[in-house]
């Protein structure tokens, strides 16, 4: 099917379609989203969660402490935002059920750049999905029940249409009102349609900015005359006014206010009783104008508390239902919202190297959430994650301790993804020959960026102890460890004949035998055996021999009933794994010949770089980054 016939079928599925009141009513029978509120259709839009059950994996289960949670196909995209989501949806399943809710106004509280512009944007896009009826003609979109009385029809309606009596409580419009009289009480002569809300025609969706103090009034939400109608009408007739307001084309949908609190008190009076009592009253003494939908605000923090520290806002207060969006504080979700972001640019397909998302992740983290006392905020970082670090780190606490004395408004504040986003595009063309991004420029961005941002003293010293403190020396150890992978060709191999000699003697030490050597038939005496452990244990630094080689043989016995008697990848076992790897890297000196790129004394040192790069290259760097972190990384190692 080509582009255009799509487009033409798409914009003829949602055209309106026409029906009688009677038609209406019969439809209203056979399906009640005829009749359902802005509410109950915004959750037919976002549709039932996945349930996930958090013990089956392992990282999530460390974070969600083995509960159950629920994840909706439709925000797969906000990362890391479970619990915000989570408040959005049982704000409109209890508006839905007609509780308090119904008359709250729906508040996204958080810092900028956070994504509450994006959540607004996506819950706008999800009113589009479902139809709603309204009475055709009728500037304010409005329902075909509010005709009816509800003391008096309430029960012949229920009773014929199975319409419950909650869904009688609009009102008519002033413009409704005067059809009636012109059609002289016969509401037969109203006709319904069904139509879509849409964003790009302002059915049923609409969007208020606040104005200037000065000059702003309430018609941006409320509609006001229109003059040119006033040589035929009186200026209180309804066909001389202008439905333009906020509130008269979202009725029935979603009205989103941005920044509302910086708009003038006397302008957000009409949301109070639009939400309260589902009506508001127009500029001109005509009748109110019913308003069932739903009404979405959102601000940051400072203009928050402005607002809520003035006393004569208290009855405002009492009708908001906030929802805290704070930042990310997780670093593998942060590393997503940047592949999201990078997917929606030119930079999509640029390099960019291993561990340079990651780095930018941490520090964005580290800038967001609380110092912990008699602890390190780096482990923080890596419990909030889902890593386990109880061997590296015996002083982290568990991811609850962390977060009960970090309080409520940990991820409010701190550098936003927009400020992230921005050292990224920064980094990628900070090389004038390849558009490509790594480490190295990045903390070299990030050190000058801080420096101009003018920072209160405080966090910028903070900001650079992060770079010097945790990101940098980390980075040291990745690259080196990179190198070196890259260096050793058969690294697991070799690894792996340590690993099996170490247990071999470590076992033969426990038990204290003699060990005979299959190949060379040499025997190794207790103190031999020893000997050949420390080669091991000592550039590692293990400070209780004894203690680790039980430890380890006792792992490996276990391992190895799993495993048919084999014993398990020289990898799975994360302390002895460690200590391996300093054993193999502790001469570095055989590395530099190799990894460096002055001109090679021998041909066998030449075809070993070339390997060196290749074996880089295919790791995920460009030939360029080779030698950039290549050459870093060996002006690091001398200076320390």
């Amino acid at each position: 099917m080509s582009i255009l016939q799509h487009f033409k079928d798409r914009y003829e599925s949602t055209q309106e379609e026409e029906y009688s009141l009677e038609e209406y009513l019969e439809i209203c029978k056979k399906d009640p989203t005829a009749y359902s509120t802005a509410a109950e259709r915004m959750l037919i839009a976002i549709g039932e969660p996945e349930l996930v059950d958090t013990s089956r994996d392992q990282r999530l289960s460390r974070i969600f402490s083995n509960k159950v949670i629920k994840r909706y196909p439709e925000f797969s995209e906000f990362y890391g935002m479970e619990d915000a989501v989570e408040n959005i949806v049982s704000f409109f399943r209890h508006a839905a059920q007609g509780l308090e809710e119904k008359k709250q106004i729906l508040y996204l509280l958080g810092p900028v750049g956070g994504g509450k512009s994006s959540l607004a944007e996506k819950l706008k896009s999800l009113m589009q999905k479902v139809p709603f009826y309204a009475i055709q003609g009728s500037p304010v979109n409005e329902s075909p029940l509010g005709l009816f009385d509800p003391a008096e029809d309430a029960q012949i309606l229920e009773e014929e249409y199975g319409i419950p009596a909650r869904y009688l409580k609009t009102i008519m419009s002033p413009w409704a009102v005067k059809r009636l009289h012109e059609y002289g009480g016969d509401i037969s002569q109203f006709r319904v349609v069904k139509k879509y809300p849409s964003v790009l025609d302002q059915i049923g969706v609409s969007k208020t900015e606040p104005g200037d103090d000065n000059n702003q009034d309430i018609s941006a939400l409320v509609g006001k005359v229109n003059i040119r109608m006033l040589e035929d009408f009186s200026q209180d007739d309804p066909d001389a006014y202008s439905f333009s307001g906020g509130l008269c084309k979202a009725n029935q949908g979603l009205m989103e206010f941005v920044e509302m609190f910086k708009a003038p008190i006397k302008v957000l009076h009409p949301l109070l009783t639009a939400t309260q009592e589902g009506n508001y009253n127009t500029t001109e003494g005509m009748g109110s104008v019913p308003f069932d939908g739903v009404i979405l605000a959102h601000s940051n923090e400072s203009e928050w508390q402005t607002f809520r520290n003035n006393k004569h806002n208290e009855a405002f207060l009492d009708r908001v239902y906030i929802v805290k969006v704070p930042y990310c504080v997780r670093v593998t979700e942060e590393i997503e919202i940047y592949k999201k972001l990078l997917s929606n640019s030119s930079l999509e397909g640029a390099p960019c190297a291993p561990d340079t998302l990651d780095m930018l992740a941490q520090f964005s983290v580290l800038s967001r959430i609380k110092e912990p006392e008699n602890s390190s905020i780096f482990s923080k970082m890596r419990v909030y994650d889902g890593q386990n670090i109880k061997d590296t780190d015996p002083k982290a606490k568990s991811i609850q301790e962390y977060r009960d004395a970090a309080g409520v408004m940990e991820g409010m504040d701190g550098l936003s993804t927009r400020f992230a986003f921005k050292i990224l595009s920064k980094v990628f063309n900070f090389d004038t020959t390849e558009v490509a991004a790594n480490p190295v420029h990045l903390l070299y961005v990030l050190e000058k960026q801080i420096e101009q941002e003018q920072f209160q003293a405080e966090t910028h010293e903070k900001y650079l102890r992060f770079i010097k403190e945790f990101l940098a020396p980390h980075y040291v150890q990745f690259i080196g460890k990179e190198i070196q992978t890259a260096y050793l060709e058969s690294y697991s191999e070799y690894g792996q004949n340590l690993f099996d000699r170490y247990v071999t003697y470590a076992d033969f030490w426990i038990q204290d035998q003699e060990y005979r050597d299959p190949e060379t038939g040499e025997i190794l005496d207790r103190s031999s055996i020893n000997d050949e452990l420390e080669k091991i244990e000592k550039p590692a630094g293990i400070s209780n021999p004894k203690d680790f080689r039980n430890e380890v043989v006792n792992f490996v016995l276990r391992a190895r009933a799993n495993n048919q008697g084999r014993n398990p990848s020289w990898l799975s076992y994360e302390k002895l794994r460690s200590v391996i790897e300093k054993k193999m890297f502790s001469n570095t000196e055989d590395l530099l010949p190799v990894i460096s790129f002055n001109p090679k004394a021998s041909q066998e040192d030449q075809n070993k770089h070339k390997q060196f790069v290749e074996r880089m290259v295919d790791r995920g760097y460009t030939e360029k980054q080779v030698r950039l972190l290549a050459e870093w990384y060996l002006r690091v190692r001398k200076s320390h």
